[in-house]
C-alpha cells in the first residue's frame, strides 16, 4: 500500500472559471481521500502563500482553472515555496494560456492552426479588414468563456463583439472559422488517449455546452477513419511536448472532413483540463480502462517541483 500523504487541493480562485474549478477540486479531493490521503481543500485567495504555509502539505493538487491558477502564476509561487505540484510548470502554463504565442510555436513546427490575428485596439481590427465567418475569443482564457462566432449574413456589428479598447488591452484573437467537427485528445504524460467528438446541442461548444447538463454529447472514441484518429493523437502529443507540458493536458481541434487530413486544425492546448462530471479527459481515461481515482493517483505520482 502506498504511503499516505498530506495533499492540498487548490480550487475556486477568482477567475471567470471559478465555479468549474470548485467542482474539479472537489472531485479530485474525494478521489484522494478514497486513496487514503489526508486532504485539505483550499479555496484559493490572493493570500494563497499564507493558506499553503498554514497547511504545510507534502504536495499540491492544482485544481484551479483560468487566470492566475493556470497561467504560471500559482506554479511560480509553488516553486518558490518548494512544494511539489501537479500539471504543467511555469513556462508551459504561461505559454499555453497565450493562444497566439502557442499558435506561432506550433505553426513554426509545421502543425496546422487556423489563420488569424491578435488585436489590442479597435483601430488594429479595422486595419485587418477581415470578412466572416470569424471566431472572436480572448487570447488568454479557457472554458470557452466569451467566445463569439460571426457567420456570413449575421446582422451584428463586429465592434459590439470585440469590445472597447479597454476590453481589448489583454488581447482578442480573431480567427478564420473552421467548419466541421469538434474533436479533442487528452495526453497523459507521454501518451495520447482517445479522440472524442463533441456534439454541442446548440450553435457551438461554448461554456454552457461544456458544463450544463445536456449541453453536449461526447462520442468516445470519435467515429473517424484510422488515419485521422491517429493524426489527432500524434498532433496532440506533439503539441504537449512542444509547449513543454507535464501531467495531463487536452488539445482541441476542428476538423473539416471534406479536406481529409488537411482539414485538421489545432485550436489550443489546455494544461489543466476539467475534472467535472462532464469533463473530457477523465472520460477518455476511462475509455482506456483508467478509472477517475486511478487517474488522480497517477497525477499525484507525477507531481514534482521545478516542472
Amino acid at each position: 500500500m502506498k504511503k499516505s500523504q498530506k495533499i492540498a487541493v487548490l480550487k475556486g480562485g477568482w477567475s471567470p472559471e471559478r465555479e468549474v474549478s470548485l467542482v474539479s477540486g472537489k472531485a479530485a479531493a474525494d478521489a484522494l481521500r478514497e486513496l487514503g490521503h489526508e486532504v485539505e481543500e483550499i479555496d484559493a485567495t490572493r493570500d494563497l502563500a499564507a493558506q499553503l504555509l498554514a497547511v504545510k502539505p507534502d504536495l499540491v493538487f492544482n485544481g484551479l482553472h483560468g487566470e492566475w491558477g493556470e497561467d504560471g502564476c500559482v506554479q511560480g509561487l509553488l516553486e518558490v515555496l518548494g512544494m511539489p505540484y501537479t500539471h504543467s510548470g511555469v513556462l508551459a502554463s504561461s505559454l499555453a494560456m497565450d493562444k497566439e504565442r502557442t499558435k506561432q510555436l506550433l505553426k513554426s513546427d509545421g502543425l496546422p492552426v487556423p489563420d488569424g490575428a491578435l488585436i489590442r485596439s479597435r483601430a488594429e481590427f479595422d486595419r485587418l479588414n477581415l470578412m466572416p465567418p470569424l471566431v472572436i475569443k480572448p487570447n488568454a482564457s479557457g472554458s470557452s468563456v466569451n467566445i463569439h462566432i460571426l457567420r456570413d449574413g449575421d446582422n451584428r456589428p463586429l465592434h459590439s463583439l470585440i469590445g472597447s479598447d479597454e476590453d481589448l488591452a489583454a488581447g482578442v484573437l480573431i480567427e478564420a472559422y473552421i467548419p466541421g467537427r469538434e474533436l479533442t485528445v487528452a495526453v497523459m504524460g507521454d501518451r495520447a488517449l482517445e479522440v472524442t467528438e463533441i456534439v454541442p446541442h446548440k450553435d457551438f461548444y461554448d461554456y454552457e455546452a461544456k458544463y450544463a447538463d445536456g449541453g453536449s454529447s461526447h462520442v468516445v472514441p470519435a467515429q473517424l477513419s484510422a488515419d485521422i484518429a491517429e493524426a489527432c493523437r500524434e498532433m496532440a502529443l506533439r503539441t504537449h511536448q512542444l509547449v513543454g507540458c507535464r501531467g495531463l493536458t487536452r488539445t482541441d481541434f476542428r476538423y473539416d472532413e471534406s479536406r481529409g487530413v488537411n482539414g485538421l486544425f489545432i485550436l489550443e492546448i489546455n494544461t489543466q483540463p476539467g475534472l467535472t462530471p462532464t469533463s473530457l479527459a477523465p472520460e477518455q481515461a476511462l475509455a482506456r480502462g483508467i478509472s477517475f481515482t486511478e487517474l488522480v493517483d497517477w497525477m499525484i505520482g507525477d507531481a514534482s517541483c521545478r516542472r
